[in-house]
């Protein structure tokens, strides 16, 4: 029970950070010579990552490892497919699977090495 309720809250701030910092910006930026980047900026993404340790290590410090991994990737996963669902080409499902898959990676290190750190105190 614990360990579910650790998957869900983990999920919901991972969704609600990713709300927070990259929800609200929907325009791509037009360049002069027609170019167009976007929609986020590089400071919007890495205020997600930044803040989105700070759960993540006090999930895997508390030694809820499978909570840090799996709720902060299905929270990741769900709001960039909720986001990007719109887009017309398909390529949102590509975005989505490299949110899931990077997600999921950062998260396991991230999480082995708090955990691994914790015990050792």
């Amino acid at each position: 029970m614990v360990q579910l309720l650790s998957i869900l809250l983990s999920a919901g701030v991972s969704a609600g950070l990713w709300a927070a910092w990259l929800g609200w910006d929907q325009q791509r930026d037009v360049h002069p010579d027609g170019t167009t980047t976007g929609p986020y900026e590089a400071w919007q993404v890495i205020g997600l990552v930044v803040t989105l340790l700070v759960p993540v290590c006090w999930a895997a410090y508390r030694h809820h490892v499978v909570g840090a991994v799996l709720g902060t990737t299905a929270g990741l996963t769900v709001a960039a497919y909720c986001d990007w669902s719109d887009d017309s080409s398909g390529l949102f499902a590509i975005g989505v699977g490299l949110v899931m898959l990077g997600s999921l990676v950062a998260t396991l290190i991230v999480s082995a090495v708090i955990a691994t750190a914790a015990r050792d105190l």
